[in-house]
């Protein structure tokens, strides 16, 4: 698995990937909606997943000495690798950005712990949506982005919407650190599990369609 997790890195890897990371600074724009930069890596694992169908990248690993469940497996880890690196190098912006801008994000949640929460749970239904549509047909990866990122936007804008019509949102979760810890905590907790569920339940599902596909 290591050498597969490093011919993803080393032979797949988009070069909007890395770069992608870098768009972390946009949490120091004021007012501005703040689960969009995670989009960017759901961007990212397109690009990665689109380039892999142009070099055949599928099809190289077909031809190794291996399952083709491994192959899935790998893909997984790597995206998992790439979404947890977004939400370490967010983190010293969200301190910053509390810094040089104390006002509150008047576009939606502010940067604080509830709002890895709704990424979190963003990122999970985006790897559900995507990996499940995209397994089923390598070749037809734009089709499973499209349906993936409308999901991911429509899930995004209720979210936000929750922050001026929900007394809990607006209340509680869209305070600035650490007011009511407890509860974002809650938030962050439910995010987390909402990942972990999904991006597990597309795996599952992933590698069982992959395995039954002919190439």
């Amino acid at each position: 698995m290591k050498n597969l997790i490093y011919k993803e890195i080393k032979l797949a890897l988009h070069p909007t990937a890395p770069l992608f990371l870098l768009l972390s600074t946009l949490l120091l724009i004021p007012n501005y909606p703040y689960e969009v930069v995670f989009f960017y890596t759901c961007l990212a694992v397109f690009f990665h997943c689109l380039s892999g169908r142009e070099n055949h990248d599928i099809e190289y690993s077909l031809l190794l000495p291996i399952q083709k469940k491994s192959i899935v497996e790998a893909r997984f880890l790597f995206v998992i690798v790439l979404q947890m690196m977004q939400v370490l190098v967010t983190i010293p912006f969200v301190f910053l950005r509390n810094y040089l801008i104390p006002e509150g994000n008047q576009a939606g949640m502010d940067a604080n712990v509830a709002l890895f929460g709704n990424v979190f749970l963003l990122m999970g239904i985006f790897n559900l949506v995507f990996f499940v549509l995209y397994y089923r047909n390598p070749d037809k990866v734009g089709k499973a982005f499209a349906v993936s990122s409308i999901i991911f936007f429509a899930v995004m804008v209720v979210l936000e919407a929750f922050v001026f019509a929900v007394p809990f949102f607006r209340d509680q979760l869209n305070t600035k650190d650490p007011m009511y810890l407890p509860q974002k905590l809650v938030m962050l907790a439910i995010g987390v599990a909402v990942y972990v569920i999904f991006t597990g339940i597309a795996y599952r599902k992933s590698t069982s369609t992959f395995e039954k596909l002919d190439f």
